[in-house]
């Protein structure tokens, strides 16, 4: 028997103060009653690096689906894991490390307690089927992928083989089990975020590899295929369209600018890269990262181009990376690859859209949203913004969200439910769930 996951309750946001006036819950003719989020890591309650129990009961459908209770009894069922550790790798937690030079700070790293991931890898489809169809690693392509299941877990993503009914459907068949009354739909990041994650490195000898940005005709149509099911029976909904990951501290916490140089130092380097067309000057300075088709093969990475947040920290420090040695390109976005990204995402987008307004149903725009963000979003007298830890909304993996993170979302999404149906569903008090702990 399915169980409901979360407890009933009525809160209220307000940007800056709280406000006095609250209207009574009315749904306006609106069906809550089988709701189901289809999406990816986002949509999963992913945070941290990896997926863990409390990570899914704090992820933004199982949030909202605690808002659309007020209007009666509903059952949000989630693929739960038995265990805090984290699936398949441990969690990210903020703690101290002591880098090459011996210094220690406050750092991302993993879980090192007792692990409890025992069942983990069990499937558990009999306890479907899922509201919350939030896959990690899933793109929108992938739904029209038989045996997606098997092929996923070879690549890292094992979750899908935990939940699904077969191992040889398609994503969209075990989607056409649960028949919705309304629905979220947040797809599409995953089909340019792997390339991105990955500093553009595709792999050309296999298509559908995740390191390669989907094919748009065949993105285009999978969504369509997911959106035609969710609504074949004339369900409800909102769509959600793409984050611009200029936005996401994955990609914006290491400045481009980030090789403070002594006057000493900026001398050495100027001796040792004479003729190459690099200058370095006391202070900050460009990091130096490989590109092929440049003089020597490595060049001064330029303003506008990104870093990536795995690139190894000590590896700058004491290895002599991006100065003495470049930066291998797995760890940067360049020009080029950050135009194929933005033009995937702007398309995909203006895609989202369309189907918006041709289906009539509201449009969250999430790129926006986070835009804006980076310049701080202010609730109840706390600044939120991307920026990587001290900004509030992004977890310890610099892509996913803290469970602050995913309450903004879901005020986000009742915002646009409320003004397009004329509902009146409460707001969500983001302070009522956690942030990033810091050790005691």
């Amino acid at each position: 028997m399915k169980k409901s996951l979360f407890i009933l309750g009525i809160a209220t946001l307000s940007a800056c103060k709280p406000n006095l006036k609250v209207d009574a819950p009315n749904a306006n003719g609106l069906d809550f009653s089988n709701y189901i989020a289809v999406g990816n890591s986002l949509t999963a309650g992913y945070t941290d690096g990896t997926l863990y129990r409390s990570g899914q009961i704090n992820s933004y459908p199982n949030i909202l689906a605690s808002q659309f209770g007020v209007f009666g009894p509903i059952e949000f069922v989630q693929p739960l894991l038995p265990s805090e550790t984290g699936f398949p790798a441990p969690k990210r937690v903020l703690g101290y490390s002591t880098d090459c030079t011996g210094a220690t700070s406050l750092a991302p790293v993993f879980y090192t307690g007792i692990p409890d991931t025992a069942g983990s890898t069990i499937n558990i489809s009999a306890q479907g089927p899922f509201n919350n169809f939030g896959i990690p690693g899933i793109r929108t392509i992938d739904y029209l992928l038989p045996g997606y299941a098997n092929l996923a877990a070879s690549f890292g993503f094992p979750y899908a083989k935990r939940m699904f009914t077969s191992s040889v459907w398609r994503p969209l068949d075990e989607l056409r089990l649960n028949n919705p009354t309304f629905f979220t739909l947040w797809l599409g990041s995953n089909d340019v975020l792997g390339y991105a994650l990955s500093g553009g490195e595709e792999v050309s000898t296999m298509p559908i590899h995740p390191n390669n940005i989907s094919d748009p005709t065949q993105a285009r149509a999978a969504y369509d295929s997911v959106l035609y099911t969710l609504t074949r029976n004339g369900s409800k909904g909102v769509l959600l369209n793409l984050p611009d990951i200029t936005t996401i501290p994955f990609f914006t916490t290491i400045p481009a600018n980030g090789l403070t140089l002594d006057t000493a130092t900026a001398a050495a380097l100027n001796g040792a890269y004479a003729g190459t067309g690099m200058a370095f000057h006391t202070g900050a300075n460009y990091f130096i990262i490989q590109d092929i088709a440049a003089p020597a093969g490595m060049r001064q990475l330029k303003k506008d181009e990104l870093l990536l947040l795995s690139l190894p920290q000590d590896s700058l420090k004491c290895a002599g990376w991006g100065s003495m040695k470049p930066i291998p390109k797995s760890y940067v976005l360049d020009r080029d690859e950050l135009t194929r990204i933005t033009n995937f995402t702007t398309n995909f987008n203006t895609y989202i859209a369309t189907k918006a307004v041709s289906m009539n149903l509201p449009l969250v725009d999430i790129n926006n949203f986070l835009r804006t963000t980076q310049t701080g979003y202010k609730y109840n007298g706390v600044l939120y913004t991307t920026q990587f830890i001290s900004g509030g909304a992004f977890a310890l993996d610099g892509v996913h969200l803290t469970p602050r993170g995913n309450a903004l979302v879901a005020n986000q999404i009742i915002t646009a439910i409320n003004g397009f149906y004329k509902t009146t569903i409460p707001l969500i008090d983001i302070h009522t769930y956690p942030g990033i702990r810091f050790p005691l």
